[in-house]
């Protein structure tokens, strides 16, 4: 607790927020946090499937459910648009309001409604809740899962293809539901404590980015799923001290990098007999992991994606739905580790898929015959696919996001599916800039919203290839007129020599009146690792332009091994050596800076980050005390042991094949190193990146009589914005340190 008490307790705590609030030109905590005044707003609409067509939801304007949420349908090429769904038809019997719409689904004839609400988190997103099914040719409205269903139990509702059953996942088993006379029956049933189905253990839904656990074949009449089994793998516990007298544990299945995982495995239920077909996926199955399953463009086959436990083979295997036999048809290989994507999409009635791999050095898009004998590449240029958007089969394009001049910007391309005609869609007079689209299913027209990191996104609809635009969906006007009156500096973009030729790129945040003859403080907010990139063209960083209206330099650098759309090489840099080569790379960048720009004070140099970019904080400070004055580290992970096998394993291998790289990488191992300035920061609820970790290095620095400053967030998560004003706490507590220690007028 004392120590606790050494941030909360600091000699500039009036400082934090010192700027007057009403001043339209300044940015404070206030403004940004708690009146939200910078937030900007998307519309978020749904395509029809197979049509170009949308829904979204609007507020009703009249009635007694003035301000509720209805469905709306339009016509982007005619401009016209109607209600679909009113807010009287979403009152429950008994109820007198309307549904809270989270998220919602159509049957393909539009006539069935599936509606998600009263949601609750589970790990990341919220993934439990409630169910709804409007029938709007019969006017009913139905919740499912039966009398006996607890609220917020269900998981993952879909409807099936002919709209005649529902299927969810409630406890550890797959229940089906006829719409009709709304009969349950359970179509799996687990055996164990520890088999559950329908869903993923937490390492999955993590490093794999996969929650919904089962699949719909398109003829209705089966399920495909996922079961997992966690008989022996270890407990992780969280401790809940806040909403009781006494505290509550919670124990959950989390394999840390070298321990047992669970064992997956893949089956078909058939909905008329309840029968599984397991499938026959060769491998120990607590060695492998099923990273990805579809049906194949049929309802006989599965198609599934196999990756070894070093993440270094992927298999893309045909399965069949009647025996479980299963058929290799591809093979990814990489020394370091293979890409996990959701790029395959079927093509040519089913004779062909997409897909994305970096097996020539770049990430390139391919087709690949069924059978897997004939492969295309249709990107050959020294370029990366960053997101592959959308396959046309009709009009035969692929349409994806790339940038191959500029690693910082992301533009719209297109290919035919023959590997001609690449065209890139977003026009040549944006120069600059992040570009974002959501495709129609025909790829006539798009939702393209555009941001840069000196403006505020707008959203558009805009016809396709032309690129005409047809409406403004949301001009986020007030957010302009606000940022329009701040007083701000252009954000550079640049990119730092650190030796041998290598080139990392680079950004700049200056004061609003910067004097290239003065003497400024730099922070470095880092993340550095392979999941993400931080020098991106793109609106945001409002804590960060406050702080350089405050006299603050803010700069950050993408290291190598960081996911910038570099090529397979830069970003394989740093296999095995996460925690070792990215903080060099960043060292090695702040001395050329401080070398290259006068203006930059050396005695006030700081690092930043969170998760990740908290670790690399540390790394920073502890390894290289006498250029970090400062440091930050939020939700980090000090000792690399402690975290999952899907990531750790993937970049560093397994500790006991690594050792030496695992210990060079963990910055607990040279926190005796500490001279600077030290917050750390960690919410005590924090499934990802573990409260024990961040214990365990607070007592390594006592052990050796380091002084810093420390921040728990009892009911923080690894987000820490649970709990009323948490986030803004957060980054008072960060403002007040760097006023403190890192102070932008000494």
């Amino acid at each position: 607790m004392a120590l606790a008490c050494i941030t909360v307790c600091l000699p500039s705590l009036a400082r934090a927020d010192r700027l007057p609030s009403k001043k339209a030109s300044t940015l404070t905590l206030e403004r940004i946090f708690t009146k939200e005044e910078f937030k900007s707003k998307s519309f978020p609409l749904q395509w029809i499937k197979n049509d170009s067509r949308y829904t979204f939801l609007k507020e009703s304007k009249e009635g007694a459910h003035e301000g509720s949420k209805e469905i709306w349908i339009a016509w982007p090429g005619k401009g016209k648009r109607k209600l679909l769904v009113a807010a009287d038809a979403l009152v429950p019997e008994g109820d007198d309001d309307p549904l809270k719409i989270s998220r919602y689904s159509f049957s393909d004839d539009l006539t069935l409604v599936l509606i998600y609400t009263n949601s609750k988190r589970v790990w990341r997103s919220n993934s439990r809740g409630d169910y709804w099914v409007l029938n709007r040719k019969e006017n009913t409205l139905h919740q499912l899962g039966g009398e006996e269903s607890k609220p917020s139990s269900l998981m993952f509702a879909k409807l099936s293809p002919d709209g005649r059953h529902a299927a969810y996942v409630r406890g550890p088993n797959i229940f089906l539901e006829n719409l009709a006379d709304h009969t349950i029956r359970a179509l799996t049933e687990s055996t164990s404590k520890t088999i559950f189905n329908g869903r993923f253990d937490w390492v999955y839904e993590e490093e794999l980015g996969i929650r919904d656990g089962f699949r719909w074949s398109p003829d209705s009449k089966a399920i495909a799923y996922w079961q997992f089994d966690e008989q022996g793998v270890r407990k992780q516990i969280l401790v809940e001290y806040t909403d009781r007298l006494y505290p509550k544990e919670t124990k959950f299945g989390y394999p840390k990098v070298g321990q047992r995982n669970a064992a997956c495995q893949v089956g078909v239920v058939e909905v008329a007999n309840g029968k599984t077909t397991w499938i026959q996926v060769p491998g120990d199955p607590r060695e492998h992991y099923l990273a990805r399953m579809e049906w194949a463009e049929s309802s006989e086959e599965l198609v599934v994606q196999q990756l070894n436990r070093a993440q270094s083979t992927k298999l893309v295997m045909l399965a069949q739905r009647s025996d479980g036999s299963v058929n290799t048809i591809l093979k990814e290989e990489d020394p370091a580790w293979v890409i996990t994507h959701d790029d395959l999409h079927w093509v040519q009635q089913g004779k062909a898929f997409t897909w994305t791999s970096e097996r020539d050095g770049w990430e390139r898009l391919y087709r690949v015959s069924r059978d897997g004998h004939e492969v295309t590449c249709l990107t050959p240029g020294k370029f990366d696919i960053v997101d592959l958007l959308r396959v046309d089969e009709e009009g035969r394009w692929a349409y994806f996001i790339a940038s191959p001049d500029a690693p910082a910007e992301r533009y719209l391309y297109r290919v035919g599916l023959d590997g001609k005609q690449l065209q890139r869609l977003t026009p040549e007079s944006e120069t600059r800039g992040s570009h974002s689209y959501k495709i129609s299913p025909d790829g006539k027209f798009a939702v393209w919203t555009a941001s840069n990191a000196d403006t505020p996104p707008v959203s558009r609809m805009v016809s396709l290839p032309d690129h005409v635009v047809l409406k403004t969906l949301q001009a986020n006007k007030r957010l302009h007129q606000k940022v329009a009156a701040l007083k701000l500096a252009p954000v550079e973009f640049f990119d730092v020599e650190i030796g041998d030729g290598i080139r990392l790129p680079a950004l700049c945040l200056k004061p609003p009146h910067f004097d290239p003859s003065g003497n400024y403080p730099l922070l470095v907010y880092v993340y550095g690792e392979p999941g993400s990139q931080v020098v991106r063209d793109n609106w945001g960083r409002l804590w960060h332009l406050m702080l350089a209206q405050q006299g603050y330099v803010i700069m950050s650098f993408d290291n190598r091994g960081s996911r910038s759309p570099l090529g397979r090489t830069w970003r394989r840099e740093a296999f095995k050596k996460i925690g070792i080569l990215p903080p060099q790379d960043q060292a090695a960048a702040v001395r050329a800076v401080l070398k290259e720009r006068s203006y930059l004070d050396p005695k006030r140099v700081g690092s930043w980050g969170w998760s990740g970019g908290g670790s690399m904080s540390l790394n920073a400070i502890f390894k290289y005390p006498d250029l970090y004055t400062t440091a930050i580290a939020v939700a980090s992970v000090p000792d690399q042991r402690h975290y999952d096998t899907i990531y750790q394993e993937r970049y560093m291998g397994k500790p006991k094949e690594n050792r030496k790289a695992f210990r060079e990488g963990s910055p607990i191992n040279f926190a005796k190193q500490l001279k600077g300035n030290l917050l750390i920061m960690h919410g005590a609820a924090d499934d990802n990146c573990h409260y024990q970790t961040y214990l365990k290095l607070v007592d390594e620095l006592i052990r050796h009589n380091k002084q810093f400053s420390m921040m728990t967030y009892p009911r923080g998560t690894h987000s820490i914005k649970e709990g009323k004003n948490t986030r803004r706490h957060v980054y008072e507590t960060m403002t007040r340190f760097l006023h403190d220690k890192l102070p932008a007028n000494p």
